[in-house]
């Protein structure tokens, strides 16, 4: 629905975000609107451990040959692909991740450190989902990333801000989780609504809510 909203198709050129925010669903929605993601990995601060890099299990610690299609383990072993493996999102978005088997882990000294499997050593990688978390990490580690990051961190929640200071909700007045939860939908919509109309009262929105509205009003 926001492809043809002149406010994200046009004026949106770069989004930055945590990496709470991280998946192949987020990154290809940005992709085909033509919005560079500035995403953070979900695994960006542990690949900086030596942990992490002494890892022999990860993939990232695994020599890939992308003419093969194969990955290499700490014994020597190719990792080649037998199958593909699909998934459905909660929101319906369909992936596909490619699933490695390694030829023979059977007497294997470095197992225990690499799998707890009892057979060969598996691993699922999504192809379209590594490639667009690259190209997001080679964005948020440039220039231009760190400044962006910087000026994000510095920045305040506005609107839980507004909600809590300006419109004084302090707690809710509600008990159960389904009962907040409700609660805090209606709060929402309320905080957004407003939002809306103030900027359509200032002309600073990029598209007609109501299109048929508009137009008459227009005639």
């Amino acid at each position: 629905m926001f492809e043809h909203c002149p406010l994200i198709s046009e004026h949106l050129k770069k989004v930055i975000a945590d990496s709470g925010y991280e998946s192949e669903e987020i990154y290809a929605f940005l992709k085909k609107l033509g919005i560079e993601a500035y995403i953070k990995p979900q695994n960006y601060e542990q690949m900086k451990t030596k942990k992490f890099k002494e890892s022999i299990g990860k993939r990232e610690n695994m020599a890939y040959n992308a003419e093969t299609d194969e990955y290499t383990c700490a014994n020597g072993k190719l990792l080649r692909p037998i199958g593909t493996k699909k998934r459905t999102s909660a929101t319906g978005y369909e992936s596909e991740a490619t699933v490695y088997e390694c030829e023979s882990c059977e007497g294997c000294p470095h197992k225990e450190k690499c799998t707890k499997a009892k057979g060969n050593r598996k691993m699922e990688v999504s192809k379209p989902f590594l490639e667009m978390r690259t190209n997001s990490l080679e964005n948020v580690n440039s220039e231009q990333g760190k400044l962006l990051r910087i000026n994000r961190s510095i920045q305040v929640e506005g609107a839980f801000g507004v909600i809590k200071e300006d419109r004084h909700f302090d707690r809710f007045l509600t008990r159960g989780l389904p009962n907040v939860k409700t609660e805090l939908f209606l709060l929402c919509i309320g905080y957004n609504m407003n939002k809306l109309n103030a900027k359509i009262q200032n002309n600073r929105v990029g598209c007609i809510l109501h299109p048929l509205k508009g137009e008459a009003k227009a005639a």
